[in-house]
């Protein structure tokens, strides 16, 4: 079987989607932290950092600023420059947590707009961010989960990413789910794909495929329509690729959807949503079999992680060259 990049070639450091770099597990405060755009220097301020977020896991707003703080050169790379759609809590997990993909200008001057159509032919301001003074202001206005497009600011159109999920139905252990996983990688590259994996840090895994721009959406979604379709005939006691929660017992979900012009998926390092703090952590496949389940990595375990890491599992991502293949 032929082996991703991120398990033959080490990197000293995380893949950069700034100016400003820092090597893995610098605590990106140590760094100069100004913005070019604006002309203002400093780190955004983080009001009310003893406020409970994580009431169960006694996680202040302050610990959630730190986490992203350290994070940041891991994070970015994967969501800089994308437009995202954010989980936000104000009043931590005890209160409401709502999506939002569209900007306002109270969420701080290095956050950016891009406009972009609706279904209906109108056109919003999308989020986006560029480094992480911008991911800093995003928190600080209590996002805790970030969900990028798999598109780019300055190509929206054109996707370079496609995500597969594995959602497990009830009663499938999750030795089931990392076989799963590995099949969906060995199926990927009999198509000449290579694929990453990352655990969701909810109830599966993600498998991310990097492709050339160009493809338009609907060419996208059509090829992992058809992929997941071709999985679940080929095991269907295994495999489901519908979202009909009633056939779902016993089976995993290919969840092709969020291939779409506008879905998306969590990033790689992000926090979710949940007790325990979890994070939704990329991995290398040789790690896969070693973890014990889709949220094994919490707030402070990612946070310790990011700084013993001595190289980034994703590092050959960015490098990746390859086309989407056709339908046959």
């Amino acid at each position: 079987m032929v082996e991703n990049g991120s398990e033959k070639k080490r990197a000293s450091k995380p893949r950069s989607a700034s100016t400003r770099k820092a090597a893995p597990g610098k605590d990106v405060a140590q760094r100069p932290n100004t913005s070019e755009e604006d002309g203002d220097s400093g780190e955004p301020a983080i009001t009310h950092p003893q406020r409970i977020v994580y009431p169960r896991d006694k996680v202040s707003k302050g610990d959630v600023a730190d986490y992203y703080r350290a994070i940041a050169p891991w994070i970015l790379p994967e969501l800089a420059n994308r437009p995202l759609s954010l989980v936000r809590c104000p009043d931590g997990l005890k209160g409401q947590c709502f999506f939002q993909k569209h900007h306002a200008a109270t969420l701080g001057k290095r956050v950016h707009a891009i406009e972009l159509a609706e279904k209906d032919g109108e056109r919003e301001p999308y989020v986006y961010i560029k480094d992480a003074d911008g991911l800093l202001e995003l928190v600080q206005m209590n996002t805790l989960e970030f969900h990028p497009w798999g598109s780019r600011v300055d190509r929206p159109e054109q996707a370079d990413r496609m995500v597969f999920d594995l959602d497990p139905g009830e009663g499938v252990a999750w030795k089931a789910v990392v076989a799963a996983g590995r099949d969906v990688r060995a199926r990927l590259l009999e198509a000449g794909l290579q694929s990453w994996v990352r655990l969701s840090g909810g109830k599966g895994l993600h498998v991310v495929v990097p492709i050339k721009r160009g493809p338009s959406w609907p060419r996208v979604k059509a090829f992992c329509e058809a992929f997941a379709d071709a999985l679940a005939a080929h095991a269907p006691m295994t495999y489901l690729a519908t979202a009909s929660k009633a056939q779902r017992k016993g089976r995993i979900f290919i969840d092709w959807l969020r291939n779409a012009r506008g879905a998306t998926s969590v990033t790689g390092w992000s926090l979710r949503a949940r007790d325990g703090a979890p994070v939704a952590m990329p991995l290398a496949w040789t790690e896969l079999a070693r973890v014990t389940g889709p949220a094994a990595y919490d707030i402070r375990t990612a946070q310790k992680r990011a700084i013993s890491l001595k190289a980034d599992p994703w590092a050959d991502l960015a490098q990746c060259s390859q086309a989407l293949p056709l339908l046959r």
